[in-house]
């Protein structure tokens, strides 16, 4: 039989879902007081080898400290971001130091110190996490609520915690305006829990076992676009297929003052993404289904060397760092455009922005006359 794990290793993209892991695990080793005697925190964030270096070497020095009367104490390398593709992940200093890491792990004794290392982003192709996860209590924190929905999941969980559920289309809608960023998605579920619960200025929309109603127009009134600069409407009303509600949407947008280099550059961050997704999906690697877009990691595992740090820089240029679950509702099931739209849709942006340099003071016809050629036909 195995050995049992020595120390937990948490790991993930997402730095907040991995020290929201790490926090209650921490938690429950040393009560909520967390003090000295029973437990000690060691920063692992560096900047360069040096601080790696630093952040290692305290770490040995509190797992080789005795307990001062006995019992068990819990140490805590926390926040680690040595373990990614970066300058200083990469480093043959580093890759030195992280055996020395090994060694001190090996060398404790599990009924004197309790290990917890939390790390984001983690480059998991690299030896060392791949010893962790072979000899850690591992958790990957961005599939430990849900799986592909790790990001729904932990906003209804949030609500839920502050008396309040999802209406329908509302977590669709948060997820779109707000994208995969879990320390602003708990932020704005707080914010739209709280209104709902006031129904006097609120609009909470009835109770479900006694919590409230988060309503969708709730989220559009209420949170801001924040999905990368992602104008919700206009790109929404444009990748649905609508002329229309486009030209609405775009009306609107110019009515209030805006500019069109938003809109261009929300467009075409959606458009390379879908892209992406409808090739993946036309060689049948991956597939929409109940759960989001299903064999993404299978995916990833097949073309990572075709992206520069593709298992640990989220990009808008990157399918591989989205989140599952959002990529599928943002191809939209059935209506995801076909391929040769997209690269079409792809051309006329440029042409659009171009267009947009020569003529400044006619930008909102220069966008009404994009949707028509890529929606009207």
């Amino acid at each position: 039989m195995p050995a049992a794990p020595t120390f937990t290793f948490i790991a993930g993209q997402d730095d907040y879902l991995v020290d929201r892991l790490g926090q209650k695990r921490f938690q429950a080793a040393t009560g909520e007081a967390g003090d000295g005697l029973t437990g000690e925190v060691i920063n692992g964030f560096a900047a360069n080898v040096g601080e790696v270096e630093t952040a290692i070497n305290r770490f040995r020095e509190a797992v080789q400290t005795m307990p001062m009367f006995g019992g068990k104490r819990t140490v805590w390398l926390k926040d680690v971001n040595f373990l990614a593709e970066t300058q200083t992940g990469k480093a043959e200093s580093t890759l030195a130091l992280l055996e020395d890491l090994k060694a001190v792990l090996q060398s404790v004794n599990p009924e004197e110190t309790a290990i917890l290392i939390t790390a984001a982003p983690v480059d998991r192709r690299r030896s060392f996490p791949k010893w962790c996860e072979q000899n850690a209590d591992f958790t990957l924190a961005d599939e430990s609520e849900g799986g592909g929905e790790a990001l729904p999941a932990l906003v209804m969980a949030e609500a839920k915690a502050q008396g309040a559920v999802f209406g329908p289309g509302a977590i669709e809608r948060l997820l779109a305006q707000v994208g995969p960023n879990a320390r602003l998605l708990v932020e704005e579920t707080r914010k739209l829990a709280n209104y709902a619960s006031q129904p006097a200025e609120g609009s909470a929309g009835g109770a479900q076992d006694g919590l409230v109603t988060i309503r969708e127009d709730d989220v559009a009134q209420l949170t801001p676009n924040v999905a990368e600069g992602d104008f919700f409407e206009a790109a929404e009303a444009f990748f649905s297929g609508d002329l229309p509600w486009t030209l609405d949407a775009l009306r609107r947008h110019f009515f209030a003052g805006g500019d069109a280099r938003p809109i261009i550059a929300a467009l075409q961050s959606r458009n390379r993404l879908l892209l992406q997704v409808r090739t993946l999906l036309n060689t049948g690697i991956v597939r929409i289904g109940a759960r989001g877009l299903e064999g993404l990691p299978s995916a990833a595992q097949l073309y990572r060397e075709r992206y520069a740090d593709a298992a640990t820089v989220k990009s808008g240029y990157n399918v591989f760092t989205q989140n599952a679950w959002y990529l599928s509702k943002l191809a939209g099931g059935a209506k995801l455009p076909g391929l040769p739209r997209l690269i079409d849709n792809q051309r006329e942006l440029i042409a659009a922005f171009d267009e947009i340099v020569r003529r400044p003071d006619e930008q909102e016809d220069v966008l009404r006359d994009l949707a028509v050629r890529c929606l009207a036909g």
